[in-house]
């Protein structure tokens, strides 16, 4: 595999996972790149392998052939330089909720190695970048679902990552969370860093990323800026149209 360019942050090549007893693999042969500074919309069904694929590229999956590089190193012989410039907040709430927010942001902190004489201004930073400065001492069991998600998100930028990877970060929660979080998301961008984002919400991609790919049963189908995207498909008005005409409308529960 080439080296990327110093304006590629991410690529892989013809990657694929197989998991155990599956009927087909997860992945099969997925291809892409992200460029330097980019929003990039990470879009499929329930299945599709969006999940397994942000997975692989944190390092917390190992893929089954293939390549990938993040940022320049390989995902796999060099995890520990991935993991040190990458960010990650996950579907799931990967908080402590008998820890109040800043115990949480503290704790993570320390894991890394934020040093102790930057480490409550970071922590306080963070907080209030996500609206939670004045909620920073109490416990996340009592945060509401929108506070959580915001609490997530400032977990995954303590340490300023050059990439930033979300997996659905504002799925279940009020439009005022919602809005807070792709404006603070759009600012975080525009402060250099890039941002690989997946979502259910078709009208957040098309709002937020400057290029997207969709991908079905582990492959690319379509991928390119959202808007020229939906101009060059017949029929469709939006980029919702264009997933369901690129998908299908039968249900992936």
């Amino acid at each position: 595999m080439t080296q990327p360019s110093d304006n590629m942050v991410l690529s892989t090549e013809n990657l694929v996972k197989i998991y155990p007893d599956a009927n087909q693999p997860a992945l099969d042969g997925l291809t892409l790149s992200i460029a330097r500074g980019s929003i990039f919309g990470l879009l499929g069904p329930n299945g599709a392998g969006k999940t397994t694929t942000i997975s692989i590229l944190c390092t917390l999956l190992r893929p089954t052939a293939g390549k990938v590089s993040v940022l320049g190193h390989d995902v796999v012989h060099q995890a520990d330089a991935v993991r040190r410039l990458i960010g990650l907040v996950p579907q799931d709430i990967a908080l402590y909720p008998s820890l109040t927010a800043r115990e949480n942001l503290r704790y993570f902190a320390r894991i890394q190695r934020i040093p102790g004489r930057q480490l409550e201004a970071r922590v306080d930073e963070c907080l209030e970048l996500v609206g939670l400065l004045n909620r920073a001492d109490q416990r996340i069991s009592t945060f509401s679902g929108g506070m959580k998600r915001r609490a997530n998100l400032a977990v995954g930028i303590l340490h300023e990552p050059e990439l930033l990877f979300l997996d659905e970060p504002t799925v279940g929660i009020d439009a005022q969370s919602r809005h807070l979080i792709l404006e603070r998301l759009a600012e975080l961008n525009r402060s250099g860093m890039t941002l690989l984002y997946t979502t259910h919400y078709m009208e957040e991609a098309q709002q937020l990323c400057d290029q997207i790919a969709i991908i079905d049963s582990g492959r690319v189908v379509a991928r390119g800026v959202p808007s020229e995207l939906v101009k060059t498909a017949p029929d469709c008005e939006n980029l919702e149209d264009l997933f369901l005409a690129l998908t299908g409308k039968q249900l992936r529960d």
